[in-house]
Formats: C-alpha cells, sequence, structure tokens
C-alpha cells in the first residue's frame, strides 16, 4: 500500500492506493530542488543580474510614473518577498518617482483589501499605491495596437501610460497557454475584456499546441506576446515556486528572454510522462488555487492527459469560493445536454463574438467528453458541481468507491498530487 498526500485548501488529503493498482505519481522535481540561496538571496541575485537588459535600477533613472503589474489572489506569487526588493532595486536610482501597483484580476473578480494584506502583507500594503485592474470599466482603459489574431489590444490606461512598465510573477505550467508568467501580466493580466475574448476564442482553445508547456505554435502566447510588446513590457521579475509556495529560482530582466529562460528551467522540472491509468487523482495545488471550480480546471487538465478514455478523474479541491464564474456555471447548469451540448455550442462561435468564460468552460467540456470527474470538497455546495455534470464527494476514498463503480473494482489508478506543476506528456 502508498501513501500519497494531495494537497487540498491549507492541508491535504490521504490517498491509500493498493501498489498492484498504482501505475505511478507524477510529480514536479520542483517539489524536491534544493535552492541555491534563501528567498530573498534568490530575488536579489536576478535583479542583480538581468538576463538580456540593464539592470531595473537603470532603467528607473528618471522616469516619473513607474508602474508595477503583479498577480491577483488567484496566484500564490510571494508578492511580500518580491515587491520591496523591486522597490528597493527602483530607489536606489529615482527616490521620487511615483510607483504604482496594477493587480492583474484579467477575467477574475476584484481582489479584496483582505486578499491584499496576504499578498504583501500588512504594512508594506499600507505603504505602497495600489489600483487593481478592472477589465469591464471602459473609462480605465485605452487601446494600444491590434493583435495578431485581429483582435483589438486594449489595456489598462496606467500601465499604456507608464514611463516605465514592470511586472512581477510566477511561471508554472499553464493549460492552454504554455506556461503562466512573463507576458501574460499584460494580457489577460490588464486587458480589456474585449481584449480576453478575442485572445481566449474557442478556435485557439481547441488548437492542439494550447496545451501546457508547449509555446511555440501556440496562438494564445502569440497573442500575449504581441500584447506585452505593444504595451512596452521593459523588465520582468518572475519566481519559480515549489509545493510549499517557496521561491526556488528567480529570472528577471528582458519580457521575452527572462520569461523563455525561466519556462526552460520550469520545463526541465515539470515534464513527466504519462502513465495511463483507469482512475486519476489530482488537484489544483491546494490554497490559493483551489479556491473555486473555474481554477480547478486547469488540475483535472493534467489528470485528463494521463487517465485513460471514459475514465475517471478525483480531483481534490477546496473550491471554498464556489463556480468561480457565473457565466462558466451557466454553461453547464443550462445545459440539459451535458458536455456535448456545451461543446457543440461553443465551437460555433466565431472568434469575434467570444462569449465571457466559454474557454474554461470548453475545456471542462472536453475534459468531460473523455472521462467522468468527482470532486472531492467538504467546502462546497454539492448540488452546484452536480449542476454542472459532475459528481462529488466529503471524502477521497468515498470518491475511490464511486470511481471503481464506474470503471470496476481492479482499476488502475495514477497520482498526480499537484496538477497544476506538471507537465504530462503523452
Amino acid at each position: 500500500m502508498t501513501t500519497v498526500k494531495i494537497p487540498y485548501a491549507k492541508t491535504y488529503m490521504e490517498a491509500h492506493i493498493p501498489d498492484n493498482k498504482l501505475q505511478g505519481i507524477l510529480l514536479s522535481k520542483a517539489h524536491s530542488y534544493k535552492a541555491t540561496g534563501s528567498e530573498e538571496e534568490l530575488v536579489q541575485q536576478a535583479l542583480e543580474n538581468p538576463i538580456d537588459s540593464p539592470r531595473l535600477s537603470d532603467l528607473a533613472k528618471g522616469k516619473k510614473n513607474i508602474v508595477i503589474i503583479t498577480s491577483d489572489h488567484t496566484r500564490p506569487v510571494p508578492s511580500h518577498i518580491i515587491s520591496p526588493l523591486i522597490v528597493k532595486e527602483i530607489r536606489k536610482s529615482n527616490p521620487n518617482g511615483k510607483i504604482t501597483f496594477l493587480i492583474a484580476t484579467g477575467f477574475h473578480r476584484l481582489t479584496t483589501k483582505e486578499e491584499l494584506a496576504c499578498k504583501f502583507g500588512e504594512k508594506f500594503m499600507n505603504e505602497i499605491n495600489i489600483v487593481i485592474h478592472d477589465c469591464r470599466d471602459e473609462s480605465s482603459l485605452i487601446k494600444i495596437g491590434t493583435l495578431p489574431s485581429g483582435g483589438e489590444t486594449i489595456i489598462n490606461r496606467l500601465a499604456a501610460e507608464a514611463d516605465l512598465l514592470v511586472a512581477e510573477g510566477f511561471i508554472e505550467p499553464h493549460f492552454f497557454a504554455g506556461y503562466s508568467g512573463g507576458r501574460k501580466s499584460v494580457l489577460p493580466g490588464v486587458a480589456s475584456q474585449v481584449t480576453v475574448l478575442a485572445n481566449h476564442c474557442s478556435e485557439f482553445i481547441h488548437n492542439k499546441k494550447a496545451r501546457a508547456g508547449i509555446l511555440e505554435g501556440n496562438p494564445l502566447h502569440v497573442d500575449m506576446l504581441a500584447a506585452a510588446q505593444q504595451a512596452h513590457l521593459a523588465f520582468i521579475v518572475n519566481v519559480v515556486i515549489d509545493d510549499k509556495k517557496k521561491i526556488i529560482k528567480a529570472y528577471a530582466g528582458n519580457s521575452v528572454k527572462a520569461h523563455e529562460t525561466g519556462c526552460k528551467f520550469v520545463e526541465e522540472l515539470a515534464a513527466v510522462p504519462a502513465k495511463p491509468a483507469d482512475i486519476a487523482i489530482t488537484s489544483n495545488g491546494g490554497y490559493p488555487l483551489d479556491q473555486n471550480l473555474y481554477q480547478s480546471v486547469k488540475g483535472m487538465s493534467a489528470a485528463e492527459a494521463t487517465v485513460r478514455d471514459g475514465g475517471v478523474i478525483i480531483i481534490c479541491t477546496a473550491c471554498n469560493d464556489g463556480h468561480g464564474g457565473d457565466a462558466f456555471y451557466k454553461w453547464f447548469a443550462e445545459a440539459p445536454g451535458g458536455p456535448q451540448e456545451v461543446m457543440d455550442k461553443i465551437m460555433q462561435i466565431p472568434a469575434n463574438a467570444t462569449i465571457a468564460d466559454q474557454w474554461e468552460a470548453q475545456i471542462l467540456a472536453r475534459i468531460q467528453l473523455h472521462a467522468h470527474v468527482i470532486v472531492v470538497t467538504d467546502q462546497c455546495d454539492h448540488k452546484l458541481i452536480k449542476e454542472m455534470h459532475m459528481q462529488a464527494t466529503d471524502t477521497l476514498n468515498e470518491a475511490l468507491t464511486l470511481a471503481e463503480n464506474i470503471v470496476g473494482k481492479d482499476a488502475t489508478i495514477t497520482v498526480v498530487p499537484d496538477g497544476v506543476s506538471v507537465i504530462v506528456k503523452s
């Protein structure tokens, strides 16, 4: 019998798998990687040795309006470590320039004051100027160009009019953009809903290269790169974190080259071969990534890559914030025909008519058409989950029993403890 810990909220669940059923445990090497210094030291070293760029302190000289884009409450970016060091670097050469932190909410709900305090630390939060991006507030947005796909590049006016635009974030596999970090701070981070919708169209999401670990030829990535370049994103500080959300590596410098370098490192750690099985158990990495079903589709997509057709995906995810998007929820709740009905409707929508959250619904429908999905949570209404054509249990043991009733008592099992941290390659 093998016992595997599955991240869940701020704790974990345990899976007890008979050895004769266990096909494999797919883990990112990031979880065992030994960093060469403290978290602060790693970020400071990156700032002192930028990739393909002058130091940030040099770029900041004489600038009056500096904007730092940073991730929102759905991303475990350790801003309490990164942000003060960025500010310190800027202040070396620019003691008086205005610095604004712009929260990249993308298409998510707005971040709360409590979440900002958790992100930055209350003391630092009270010392800085913070603006929360709202993709639907047209008065705060401005068009700066056109995307390669033909959509308009409309972003937050603060970012567009900055003398110096900087972004902090983290790099991990992303289920349709290839990797997080870098250019994603601009699109979707501080982009208009119009721009996000154009980029997240059904044609792009359907593309075989819109998968975790793929940048070259990924149509979403191409648009995102263009948006960052049009916004003049001058400098990034991106980190790589382990399963404890601790920084193990940091990259700073040119928004393209530094990000590419970080992505190569993440691929070395995160790429794992698929271990086909009847049942795949996974998670969304625990808090803060497992706060809702919307985000949890990411973890499901890792299991999708290793579970057999017609098998069962079990995802342990708290979803204390519910579905995470009313439009996302309604795609399924208002589709009596289930995932096939959802998929058929979405694939008929042209790029210039993309509907809010259809991309997440499209991927979830794709996953459901491939395998049954069981959500393990004691913090979310099971009725809501069932209305989205998935099953739900309070415990992992209950889920395993339910899964075996679907695929048989002799079902094989693969475990992907942290679904958002790996690139499963078939």
